[in-house]
């Protein structure tokens, strides 16, 4: 199990994160050309080694090349995502992250978050830091986000509606229920957008799980403040101890035997955008000889306020029924090969350090499928026979 943990004692802002999460690993070319399918012109993406207080780290500084129009609705930002070359599960995670912003700037404003006029982060250089962290989480294979209790600085801020206290108040809203600490800068230390990627990827917060370091990766900050290195801070970890007594999730169910079915395939990807690790329906035989169905949300521990919010105003429920229980999963590792139909990706599955099983990513193969109008078990099978020959190859 892969973890990534934020040591957030110096804030988060959404250049931090880039670079920190590209210190930790992340190619920066391929950070550059995965955030070039956005179509997005007037920017440059640098990446630097600098230090605070003698840690070295790396400092990544979105350049815009010419003026933009840098006011848009959430709807526009979701269209030049969903309009983009990038794979699904990046779309989505960057368009979470975008909507727990527009929705607490419009709880600050008294206005529908779909009526929310972004300013700085509705331009270029916080369309890349957004999306830039959907791509590097989803490189870096994560399979949950621990976050330390938040630094979110002192003072003043000047944005586009003038001087406002520290947090903004937008930062104030997403970070609600999560530990903070406040006046450790007299800065901003944590912005919308940095608090917006952890309020939407983190499931533990400020808990002290045992964790094996694996790797550390330093984000450095463009203020170098005297007393407090101005760095954001994140480790790569894996559980510490007896990996094969797995970690906490939760089970969330429900019956249903009073709504419309069409609604269940929107109601499954909501969950699925919110973090569900898997969502199944069961039809049962309800009371008074009603047919009826159970919802059944397997996802991890810290999600389940999330998702049980969605089960509530989304379906007819009237309870939900919550099991903590013990998860085994295998250990996995994801590289990328060239095929007959160009570079895929593929995952292998080990159980104590041996590989049972390896297979490609479904989305390739749907992508490659609709290219090539071939049938998909037929490209699923030749991925497959192309990756075994290549592993007898370098055996």
């Amino acid at each position: 199990m892969r973890i990534l943990y934020y040591d957030c004692f110096s804030g988060i802002s959404g250049d931090m994160n880039l670079g920190a999460l590209t210190d930790l690993g992340v190619d920066p070319d391929f950070l550059r050309s995965e955030l070039k399918k956005l179509n997005l012109e007037g920017w440059k993406l640098e990446t630097e080694k600098a230090q605070r207080h003698g840690i070295s780290g790396t400092k990544v500084t979105v350049k815009l090349t010419r003026k933009e129009h840098s006011h848009r609705h959430l709807s526009e930002i979701n269209k030049i995502i969903d309009s983009s070359q990038l794979d699904e599960k990046t779309k989505q995670l960057s368009k979470r992250i975008f909507r727990r912003i527009a929705e607490a700037e419009g709880k600050v404003h008294g206005i529908p978050a779909e009526k929310v006029h972004f300013h700085e982060v509705g331009a270029v250089d916080s369309i890349i830091d957004i999306t830039g962290a959907a791509i590097c989480l989803n490189a870096l294979n994560i399979d949950e986000v621990h976050v330390s209790a938040i630094e979110l600085g002192g003072g003043m801020v000047k944005c586009d509606h003038g001087l406002l206290p520290v947090p903004a108040p937008a930062t104030a809203e997403i970070l609600k229920g999560i530990p903070v600490r406040k006046d450790g800068v007299d800065f901003e230390a944590t912005t919308p957008t940095g608090a917006a990627i952890i309020a939407e990827t983190a499931g533990r917060f400020n808990e002290s799980v045992p964790l094996k370091i694996l790797k550390t990766g330093y984000g450095v900050g463009h203020k170098d403040h005297p007393a407090v290195p101005n760095l954001l801070r994140v480790f790569l970890c894996e559980p510490a101890g007896n990996q094969e007594t797995g970690h906490e999730a939760v089970l969330l169910e429900c019956n249903i035997d009073d709504m419309n079915p069409e609604f269940y395939e929107y109601i499954t990807g909501r969950l699925f955008e919110a973090g569900a690790s898997d969502v199944y329906l069961t039809s049962v035989m309800m009371k008074k000889g009603r047919p009826g169905t159970v919802l059944s949300v397997i996802a991890e521990k810290g999600l389940a306020g999330v998702l049980t919010g969605i089960l509530f105003t989304e379906s007819t429920t009237l309870g939900i029924r919550s099991f903590p229980f013990m998860k085994e999963t295998l250990s996995r590792e994801f590289h990328e090969y060239e095929t007959p139909f160009g570079k895929v990706k593929f995952k292998h599955s080990f159980y104590r350090g041996k590989e049972v099983s390896v297979k490609p990513e479904s989305e390739d193969c749907k992508r490659i499928a609709g290219e090539t109008g071939r049938p998909l078990r037929e490209i699923y099978n030749i991925l497959l026979e192309t990756v075994r020959s290549k592993k007898v190859k370098n055996e």
